[in-house]
């Protein structure tokens, strides 16, 4: 991918979620709700804080994260449906 995000940025894909329910009922697209898991793509190169100082991110591109349901901005890079979104907007990574 040819895209860096700025600053706390990160690029997450969304993870697929299961078409069938525990019960075997196959949920249909229109039913489904988008999923709030995803992989970090890309990840900034940090925010400032009040003195000028770099602060990292704590996440890293492939980690498995949480995101809020209505996080982050749509957009489609190299053919992909990608989510920007600033790192205060995930809620947590995900431990393999």
């Amino acid at each position: 991918m040819k895209f860096r995000p700025l600053h706390d940025r990160v690029v997450v894909r969304r993870l697929e979620s299961e078409e069938k329910t525990k019960g075997g009922i196959i949920i249909p697209d229109t039913a489904k709700e988008k999923p709030q898991e995803g992989e970090v793509v890309a990840v900034g190169s940090g925010a400032r804080d009040e003195s000028g100082k770099l602060v990292a991110l704590d996440v890293k591109k492939g980690d498995r994260v949480l995101f809020g349901k209505w996080s982050g901005t749509e957009v489609k890079i190299d053919g992909q449906d990608l989510l920007i979104m600033k790192e205060s907007d995930i809620m947590g990574v995900i431990a393999k």
